[in-house]
């Protein structure tokens, strides 16, 4: 343990120093500012003594600045040394960083248990930190997994919800359009008929990732909306940059080159809705899920591998 002295007596620093080293600490010695400071910032101790106030230094200052030094999670127990009945000199140690204080003369057996309770909270406090960053790392893996589609690894239908209504209400404040893209794996049934279901999951996988990957953007969201089904979210897009986007998904699917001898094109295809609008108070985000999912529809009953935009008519 490394213990920090700033006191400018000689006499006083000697036998602070004799204390702690009979306590089987590392005592650091500065009789100025300026070398506790230095200290400080090479050193890092584990704890300061600190003499709150003398003609030629202000160890009230010196608190301040080793608070504004200490690095974020950090914390350095400061124990000011004071004179007897200097009640307003402890209350503004202790405003200015400090955490504890003896009173002169310095008894050791005071100032080794003054230290030992230090010792003691600073390990809480550790703990305490070290328990808080695991529960914040369990939360962050808890929100991952509750917005994330087990099996394809890509956002789930909740997770698609909660975003499209974030960037709803965006593109309402900006009179954004915001674009969506409905897409379905075409005869998939007869895929897993086919080939099974391990088959079928891989597939599943292999277009959500082709999918993601044509969805450049960081603003862009890919979920899996259910089944064979995925959505993609296109924030400030118009029906063109969506018609540019749903034409290099599909071809990534055609790349892939997954066989399906069940399907009339001999490998997995996609059929895409797609629809974009400008989100007003009267329409909601549900309006424009309801048209990429009608051009989708048409999509489908026109061929399908084909993409379809959204006519009012």
């Amino acid at each position: 343990m490394k213990i920090l002295i700033v006191d400018d007596s000689r006499s006083n620093l000697a036998v602070l120093r004799q204390y702690v080293e009979h306590l089987g600490a590392t005592a650091l010695c500065a009789e100025d500012d300026e070398t506790a400071l230095r200290l400080f910032e090479q050193s890092r101790p584990d704890l300061i003594l600190l003499d709150i106030a003398q003609p030629t230094r202000d160890g009230l200052a010196v608190a301040r600045q080793v608070r504004a030094m200490e690095k974020a999670g950090e914390w350095t127990p400061i124990i000011f040394l004071s004179a007897p009945d200097r009640d307003d000199e402890i209350e503004k140690g202790i405003a200015a960083g400090g955490d504890d204080y003896l009173l002169r003369p310095i008894s050791e057996i005071a100032l080794g248990a003054k230290i030992r309770t230090m010792q003691r909270l600073a390990l809480m406090r550790t703990s305490l930190l070290s328990l808080t960053r695991k529960l914040d790392a369990a939360n962050q893996e808890l929100i991952r997994i509750s917005s994330s589609d087990s099996l394809t690894g890509i956002a789930n239908r909740r997770y698609f919800e909660e975003a499209l209504s974030i960037e709803w209400r965006r593109a309402r404040r900006h009179s954004n359009p915001v674009a969506l893209l409905m897409c379905d794996i075409d005869f998939f049934k007869l895929f897993n008929d086919t080939y099974g279901h391990l088959a079928g999951d891989d597939c599943l996988r292999r277009v959500a990732h082709a999918i993601s990957r044509h969805s450049e953007r960081p603003s862009d969201t890919v979920a899996r909306f259910g089944g064979e089904n995925f959505a993609v979210i296109l924030a400030e897009t118009s029906i063109g940059g969506a018609l540019m986007v749903a034409e290099k998904i599909r071809h990534g699917i055609g790349e892939l080159g997954i066989p399906h001898v069940s399907s009339p094109f001999g490998q997995v295809t996609l059929s895409i809705g797609i629809a974009s609008a400008a989100p007003g108070f009267d329409n909601p985000p549900d309006d424009l899920i309801l048209a990429a999912n009608k051009a989708l529809y048409r999509a489908k009953q026109e061929g399908r591998d084909r993409i379809c935009r959204f006519d009012a008519a």
